[in-house]
């Protein structure tokens, strides 16, 4: 299994914080069934990432592993928090895809949705990429207006649920509205978004085990297969999307 969402570098963000702490969470990751790791440090919000330096961070960390005989390989990526000039960072070579395929992560504020996010999700498609949406299921504003996350999606971008919050861990309101997200074919990646092997966990396999007893293998099989797909740098599965009927949204509240 394969994990595309993850805060396993030490020391760079609000993840691990030494190397303890990352080694720690590797081994939590392998109980969990998971093999490859792309480990994505916060950039342009409270921390400051850039391709180069993850890439050192990423490569130290694996030949810790090995040193360790921790069976886990880490993939260098990043989740970019929205901003006016990610196609400059782009062309700098500031930003990081996900392993360095054509996918690339992009995070909202939790409380809004910026004006500009949909012109610049298409800018970002423009320079070959594909914009995966993070955790949309925790944007106040996404929850009220869930026709926002269509249009998006409708244009070619995708999203990634948190696992956690598939599982109830946010709240129930959060875990209604990921539902909803995978009924109505809006998300295509489960990640655990994993900050530590406390409070911020993994929870990808209890979230599976959510998803086969509610919608059968063939769905468990989409999202793990979308992982694999991403990590080759090929195009992953996805269905036609729908809206989500504002009558049935506001039934989780």
């Amino acid at each position: 299994m394969i994990d595309i969402h993850c805060h396993i570098l030490p020391g760079v963000d609000d993840g691990a914080q030494t190397i303890e702490d990352s080694l720690d969470m590797a081994k939590e990751a392998v109980k969990e069934g998971i093999s490859s790791i792309i480990a994505t440090p916060h950039h342009n919000h409270s921390y400051q990432n850039i391709k180069s330096e993850i890439i050192t961070a990423v490569q130290e960390l694996n030949n810790r592993l090995n040193e360790e005989a921790v069976p886990l390989k880490v993939l260098p990526g990043q989740e970019v928090r929205i901003y006016g000039e990610i196609i400059e960072g782009i062309k700098s070579g500031e930003i990081l895809s996900l392993s360095e395929t054509q996918y690339l992560f992009i995070e909202f504020p939790s409380n809004h949705v910026p004006r500009y996010a949909e012109r610049l999700l298409f800018d970002i498609q423009l320079q070959g990429l594909v914009p995966i949406i993070v955790h949309p299921e925790r944007n106040k504003q996404i929850m009220e207006q869930p026709d926002l996350l269509y249009q998006f999606v409708e244009k070619g971008a995708l999203t990634q649920v948190t696992a956690s919050s598939l599982c109830g861990y946010f709240g129930n309101n959060i875990k209604k509205f990921s539902l909803q997200l995978i009924e109505a074919n809006l998300t295509h990646f489960i990640a655990s978004d994993a900050h530590n092997v406390n409070n911020r966990t993994f929870k990808i396999t209890e979230a599976f085990n959510l998803i086969d007893s509610k919608y059968g293998p063939d769905m468990v099989y989409l999202f793990s297969e979308n992982a694999e797909l991403l990590v080759e740098n090929s195009n992953i599965m996805r269905e036609i999307p729908e809206r989500i009927k504002k009558r049935k949204f506001l039934g989780i509240f």
